[in-house]
């Protein structure tokens, strides 16, 4: 009886120990992740004495604020070398197996055949969680090499309907990485030799002891949604609880979103941000509509999903897609990386800082880790824009505030007034496409002296990547479209990762090339559908939206504990004083403020609440935080 007895409490005990587990990697993703990734300082050349030197920094003074995860960023298997970058092909270690393993001459612990391990260990000893990047699907180089597929449950090569599979069976070489054409393509995930190839490779990231996965080229505008699926299932698989984060962000919606944000942690959702307040200042409408939507915070893998605004951009950086470390200060003033933090504290995205730690000042310090903010970042509800705000301007616009700091041009499509871009197919403004003669297609549009046409013509659809050809048939449905009067080349529906958020926000006119990123198709609907992505091409007015990214804005939130927090932010050239309504608040909070306190956290200045409403001078590009306690 007794051995019965100690029996049921063994199998007692070992079923609370399981659902506790399941429990803590459900909840590994309730509030929003913070951590370092290497990009914004290193590009892809950091190396394991560079990264471990970071990682120290960080156990040391961020991991107490809650930053945990350490992020090697892409290409760590790109042998750096005369004719090596960003493009290269012919450069890249993989195993046996065709799986990316660490380049050797920067990452020399991995040498032993233990991957990342090492590294990975290091970086747990210090209380930190790993992470790398990835680049979704195979590499071009396994499946020229053809390697054979790993079959994790045998140990051996995959085997299927009596023969072995191998990387040629599964590479879909008409659908190769828009911005990496030579690095990497998709997986057919509806072969089982396609999902045994990754459930290979996150298996291995799992051995090697990783935490968090940034996989790449595979939303947005590269949107890949059934291998988004397969790749979250495969991780539910692992016993090591992996964090999911996809990207990139480039014209990605809330609709866009909508069934994906359940199979991921955290998800970008803008273009690369780089030191630029012309980068930063999108990030106010992208914020706002994924707020709107009850987006932040949605059901996710490990427990909640997060927006991602992208990394911090502070300290010391690079430059994007540099062969080069970190050798410049970031261009943006105080003042905009302040509105910066303040903003993605309100909308709670994932905070990753990209300076390089060993260079981290103590003002920047601070910033990220300022105790209020970090506060507002995890722990209040009901964050959004608030709209009961009137400003006005209280002195004359600074040029300098208003130059562009960023080496990248922003390439709009513009016509009459009309902008061409990208968006869900669902999108009113995606319809309207038609063909007005053999060679042409036009989208209509309303000016004030009636209707005018924006046009772009046909142009003769080139093979694909692996030579395959169209039929006749087909060849009426889907071409390559070319601007008119114009030596830009074909419309290109995946915009360079390389080009920063401001210049991201509409598909451009690129080299005609064999890619399936340039190949377009005519509804019956009168949408023009992109055949690499499924995206839309839209039309809209250039005038829309104008207003929203300059002036002011405001956003509002609301601690578990009571306190009520306001941003008001100034998006102007010039000082403008901005007024906060108390009445439109109290609608907001649901509850009177007559008899709360309203406190400035910067300058720690008490405001009354008892004149009807909240009024402060911001200087171009700055933001106020106002914090109420009832």
């Amino acid at each position: 009886m007794a051995g019965m007895l100690c029996v049921a409490l063994l199998l007692t005990s070992l079923i609370w120990s399981a659902a506790g587990d399941g429990r803590r990697q459900q909840q590994l993703t309730a509030l929003p992740p913070r951590g370092w990734n290497s990009y914004d300082s290193f590009s892809w050349i950091i190396d394991e004495a560079a990264f471990l030197d970071n990682a120290r920094i960080m156990a040391n003074r961020l991991l107490p604020h809650g930053y945990q995860y350490a992020v090697i960023d892409f290409l760590w298997y790109r042998r750096i070398a005369a004719g090596s970058g960003v493009g290269a092909y012919g450069f890249d270690s993989m195993d046996q197996w065709g799986r990316p393993y660490p380049d050797p001459q920067r990452f020399p612990s991995g040498r032993g055949g233990g991957g990342f391990r090492p590294i990975a260990d290091k970086v747990h000893a210090m209380g930190l969680k790993f992470g790398i990047h990835l680049m979704n699907g195979i590499s071009t180089q396994a499946v020229n090499a053809n390697t054979p597929i790993l079959d994790v449950r045998t140990g051996k090569a995959y085997v299927e309907n009596g023969r072995q599979w191998r990387a040629r069976d599964i590479g879909l070489t008409h659908r190769t990485c828009a911005w990496m054409p030579k690095g990497f393509m998709s997986v057919n995930t509806d072969l089982g030799a396609g999902r045994a190839f990754l459930r290979s490779l996150y298996r291995q990231y799992a051995d090697w002891g990783v935490n968090f996965v940034k996989l790449d080229c595979i939303f947005g505008t590269d949107y890949s949604p059934k291998e988004i699926v397969t790749v979250s299932e495969i991780l539910k698989e692992l016993e090591r609880p992996v964090v999911l984060s996809i990207s990139p962000g480039t014209a990605v919606t809330p609709a866009l979103a909508q069934n994906i944000t359940q199979h991921v942690d955290m998800y970008r959702v803008t273009g690369d941000d780089w030191d630029s307040w012309k980068d930063v200042r999108p990030h106010f409408d992208v914020a706002r509509a994924f707020a709107a939507a009850n987006k932040i915070g949605a059901p996710g893998l490990r427990g909640r999903s997060w927006p991602d605004l992208d990394m911090l951009q502070f300290g010391w950086l690079t430059d994007a897609g540099a062969n080069q470390g970190p050798h410049r200060t970031t261009s943006l003033t105080f003042d905009e990386q302040t509105t910066q933090m303040v903003l993605w504290s309100m909308a709670k995205s994932p905070l990753m800082y990209g300076g390089d730690l060993r260079h981290l000042d103590d003002r920047t310090f601070n910033l990220i880790t300022h105790p209020t903010l970090l506060k507002i970042n995890h722990h209040t509800r009901n964050n959004m824009e608030f709209g009961y705000i009137h400003s006005e301007r209280a002195s004359k616009p600074d040029e300098q505030s208003g130059r562009s700091k960023s080496g990248y041009p922003v390439d709009v499509t513009n016509n009459g007034g009309m902008v061409l871009g990208l968006g869900t197919c669902s999108d009113k403004s995606a319809v309207g496409w038609h063909r007005s003669s053999e060679d042409r297609i036009c989208r209509s549009h309303g000016i004030q002296n009636g209707n005018a046409s924006f046009c772009i013509s046909k142009a003769k659809l080139l093979p694909t990547l692996d030579g395959v050809t169209m039929s006749s048939e087909e060849d009426q449905a889907k071409f390559h479209l070319a601007g008119i009067d114009t030596d830009d080349g074909c419309l290109d529906a995946s915009v360079s990762p390389w080009r920063t958020s401001s210049a991201s926000q509409t598909p451009m006119f690129s080299a005609c090339e064999q890619h399936i990123k340039q190949v377009w198709e005519l509804t019956e609907n009168g949408q023009l559908v992109s055949s690499y992505s499924g995206l839309c091409a839209t039309m809209r007015s250039s005038k829309e939206g104008e207003n929203e990214t300059t002036g002011a804005r405001a956003w509002t939130a609301i601690r578990n504990k009571g306190e009520i927090y306001v941003a008001i932010f100034n998006l102007d050239t010039a000082r403008r004083k901005i007024t906060v309504s108390v009445p439109g608040l109290e609608k907001v909070v649901g509850r009177k403020l007559a008899r709360c306190t309203c406190t400035e956290v910067w300058s720690r200045k008490r405001w009354s609440l008892m004149k009807g409403g909240i009024s402060a001078v911001v200087t171009s590009h700055g933001s106020m935080l106002f914090e109420i306690q009832c």
